[in-house]
């Protein structure tokens, strides 16, 4: 199976996967293009196909993280003259996006895996929002991918605008690369291009109308992807449906993401501590090892915002970050907890019967 790793190289495979690649003596590697519904879309060095989970493999994995999303890797059976496989295994995840579930469950919803880079799309004329910035960073740098920061629709702001939301974000110690552009003028764009490598994987992330889509098409030179009309305001109008991993011209692969109102943080803790890593590094000259930042004496960090070093919204936000991610946590520990225990409980009356 060498000689297929290397042809996968350009569908974004590495010896990172080729130290942990562990498929079955029948099955052949694919990379998931796109999940739609019971079945999925894959690619392999031969093209597309699709194929289904296999029931042992569901039958073994119940929980929504574990089941393939886009980006993962996936050993497959399929004969060479059939259109259709069966996935009967998933690749460790070498990086991850998740948020929590939208809504009141708890629980883990995948966006994507195996990325390189994230990304973050806003636009600089209603979009912009550095606490829903510093959000996304969070969670970025939770999953071990890179961030990007595109400010789209620059068109649509004066110079003097633009120049301030820059200086909004690099106030906040962000040292994300950051790419003002324009999909109407295309100012930006090839200086966005040249950040697009070959066999590394890209996913946007953002709000509903931020032109993502419109980006994409952009990158690929065509209207392969569905956009819709600008309102009135100048915002664009939410239609991508489905991730799908697409691959460029010029060899990087991109994933095009469905806007998304809430991201909510749930176990981030990592991602926490390098997006503040400001906050993080004073924390460490508190006079208590475990201070919460919040009212103890001889809290370093408290006297840095007291003396208007760190902003004091900044770190507002990282302290709700915080608090959001640990009570997420701990209520996705109690739900997992009497999952494990109702299982428990039907096991034991099963022997009963």
């Amino acid at each position: 199976m060498k000689n297929q790793h290397d042809e996968l190289n350009e569908l974004g495979w590495s010896d990172w996967f080729e130290q942990r690649a562990e498929c079955g003596s029948t099955d052949t590697l694919a990379r998931v293009a796109a999940v739609d519904r019971d079945q999925l879309l894959l690619v392999d060095q031969t093209g597309h196909f699709r194929a289904k989970l296999a029931g042992s493999y569901l039958y073994r994995h119940h929980l929504s993280h574990e089941l393939p999303c886009v980006g993962d890797w996936v050993c497959v059976e399929k004969q060479p003259c059939d259109d259709f496989g069966v996935i009967h295994s998933l690749l460790e995840r070498r990086t991850s996006l998740r948020r929590k579930s939208a809504g009141n469950v708890i629980d883990y919803q995948m966006i994507a895996a195996n990325l390189d880079y994230v990304v973050i799309v806003q636009s600089c004329h209603f979009d912009f929002n550095l606490r829903r910035l510093e959000r996304y960073l969070v969670m970025v740098m939770d999953g071990g991918a890179e961030p990007y920061i595109l400010l789209t629709k620059t068109d649509l702001v004066e110079p003097a605008a633009l120049a301030m939301q820059l200086a909004e974000i690099q106030s906040c110690g962000i040292t994300a690369p950051i790419v003002p552009l324009s999909n109407v003028t295309r100012d930006g764009l090839d200086d966005f291009s040249r950040l697009l490598l070959p066999g590394k994987t890209y996913c946007f992330v953002g709000s509903s109308g931020v032109g993502k889509t419109t980006l994409i098409n952009q990158l690929i030179g065509s209207e392969r992807l569905e956009t819709a009309a600008v309102s009135g305001t100048g915002e664009g109008r939410h239609t991508t449906v489905r991730r799908e991993l697409i691959r460029l011209d010029g060899g990087a692969l991109v994933v095009d993401n469905p806007g998304m109102r809430e991201f909510g943080i749930l176990g981030a803790e990592s991602g926490i501590v390098s997006s503040y890593f400001d906050i993080t590094a004073l924390g460490s000259r508190c006079r208590y090892r475990d201070c919460s930042h919040t009212g103890e004496s001889g809290c370093a960090v408290l006297a840095a915002v007291n003396a208007g070093e760190i902003s004091r919204e900044y770190f507002e936000n990282f302290l709700k970050l915080r608090e959001e991610s640990e009570f997420n946590e701990m209520s996705y520990a109690e739900k997992r907890k009497k999952d494990r225990d109702f299982g428990r409980y039907l096991k034991s009356a099963k022997k009963d019967l």
